[in-house]
């Protein structure tokens, strides 16, 4: 595992880097470690090097890693990240942290309701097509801001910020523009009153054009834990 841990400090470096490249302040982008396919031996390991964050996209794989490390639940935070189907909703309510993929009401309702109230609000990204990209979910950019503010005023849920998978480019200008555009969706919703704090974009190959162009956290896997070797 020294592997993961010389992994995961390089990848600090790169945000560190970045931030300061773009002029930001030290410790404004944070790192969700994406660990799906990894077994819960590499994110023991990975707490145990410091982080604390990790991003799941499977709810099942997920479960069976939760239940692995319930001995460190208390210092971790479960983010879940991939599409999530309506008979899974109850599942990541009672079970995770964040939800980065919400892109519709109904998937936000079924959220509010079913999040235990012994448990503090689950925190919530609307998923961004920013891309406009068929294959992926998201709402449209036009659809996000009723959207937001619909979310917003459900109880049990927190509505954080904003989360998108831009279609991958080869430069780095190319790879700025769709966060530059999530990043100034951002902004309208804020500036329309919504408290707002999470900007979640960002990848092994474009991090550092999210950071550039506003990243609050990254989402990494690959660059961390390595090439995945099997998909669902």
């Amino acid at each position: 595992m020294s592997n993961l841990v010389h992994n995961l400090d390089a990848v600090q470096q790169r945000i560190v880097q970045a931030t300061q490249l773009a002029g930001r302040a030290p410790g404004s982008v944070s790192l969700l470690a994406v660990s799906k396919t990894f077994p819960a031996d590499a994110v023991r390991a990975a707490h145990e090097a410091g982080q604390h964050a990790f991003g799941e996209n499977y709810v099942q794989e997920a479960l069976l890693k939760i239940e692995a490390l319930a001995d460190l639940r208390a210092s971790l935070k479960w983010h879940f990240i991939g599409p999530l189907q309506s008979n899974k909703t109850r599942l990541v309510a009672e079970h995770f942290d964040w939800v980065h993929s919400v892109d519709r009401l109904k998937t936000a309702q079924r959220l509010s309701e079913q999040r235990p109230a012994a448990l503090a609000p689950l925190d919530v990204c609307l998923q961004v097509n920013v891309s406009g990209e068929a294959s992926k979910s998201g709402v449209t950019p036009a659809g996000a801001a009723a959207l937001a503010h619909q979310v917003a005023a459900l109880p049990r849920l927190r509505l954080r910020g904003l989360m998108a998978i831009p279609e991958a480019a080869d430069t780095l200008s190319a790879q700025r523009l769709p966060h530059r555009q999530l990043c100034e969706l951002f902004e309208h919703l804020r500036a329309d009153g919504l408290a707002l704090d999470t900007l979640s974009m960002g990848m092994s190959a474009d991090l550092e054009a999210a950071v550039l162009e506003g990243a609050t956290l990254v989402r990494i896997g690959t660059a961390i834990f390595g090439t995945r070797h099997h998909s669902h």
